[in-house]
């Protein structure tokens, strides 16, 4: 299933480069963004988790570095019947975690500083366990997936009047095409990520619940998560935001409707269900 959802992720993102591309160059416009479009599914398959640590400026620790939390990972990848993944910190006072890689054996967790100061060790193990659901549902891909092309898609609207400046032959794009497309293109790609991030955040909530065994203790975590994040927002690029287990950037009653991530109340209203 999660094989047919990044094909289709692919293709919807691959499209929706084409449409951008000819609506803003013509012909030319399209075939550069087709290519720009193989390139790049074929670059976020491979190196998509690299990108996203990059991006987020994650570090790898090592056993010495982090003692504990290598240990708390390998415990919970050891209960999900994983390979323990690689850990990482991102060096931020907001309380915030993700994952990434293309599958179990290439996959890596990353943790923000402020998140191991703001939970406590049961807490903590639920929000890790989240990250490793990801993992072992074998969703990651998608969303790194999804962070890379969403990320270029908005570079390739921000290069639009390279291209809209004038028609071609062929009926190419004109200034208020290009507009338009600079204005939909990256709507559309966030309407991508975010209908496949709601209901994997939901599925990774359950699965967390599960490898941690203490659903209540995940939900005290996000409860506490979405507070902090709200209060002290982190500066990310919006293309990763998706990747976190809560919503890293600052929302209000509009941007919330299209958010990547459900609502918190009903997430956590589903793991105490549990």
């Amino acid at each position: 299933m999660n094989t047919m959802k990044t094909f289709l992720l692919m293709a919807a993102m691959t499209a929706l480069f084409m449409v951008a591309g000819q609506a803003m160059g013509g012909q030319q416009g399209m075939t550069m963004a087709l290519l720009l479009a193989v390139g790049l599914n074929f670059f976020a398959y491979w190196n998509s988790d690299k990108l996203a640590l990059r991006m987020n400026g994650a570090r790898e620790v090592s056993e010495a570095e982090a003692r504990d939390l290598h240990a708390m990972v390998a415990m919970l990848a050891m209960r999900a019947g994983i390979p323990k993944p690689r850990v990482y910190v991102v060096d931020n006072p907001t309380p915030n975690a993700f994952a990434t890689g293309r599958n179990p054996d290439h996959a890596a967790v990353a943790v923000t500083t402020g998140l191991m100061h703001a939970l406590d060790r049961s807490e903590l193990e639920g929000v890790i366990a989240h990250e490793l659901g990801h993992i072992k549902n074998r969703d990651i891909l998608i969303g790194s997936i999804a962070a890379v092309m969403a990320g270029a898609i908005s570079y390739l609207a921000n290069f639009a009047l390279f291209f809209g400046g004038s028609r071609d032959e062929e009926g190419g794009g004109n200034m208020i095409t290009t507009i338009l497309m600079m204005i939909l293109a990256p709507m559309a790609a966030m309407l991508i990520q975010m209908a496949i991030s709601r209901g994997r955040e939901y599925l990774a909530d359950a699965t967390g619940a599960e490898i941690c065994g203490r659903p209540q203790a995940l939900a005290s975590a996000l409860n506490k998560l979405a507070n902090q994040n709200a209060r002290q927002p982190m500066d990310v690029n919006p293309a990763s935001a998706q990747m976190y287990i809560v919503n890293p950037l600052k929302g209000g009653s509009i941007s919330g409707l299209f958010s990547t991530h459900p609502p918190m109340e009903e997430r956590i209203r589903r793991l105490l269900a549990m």
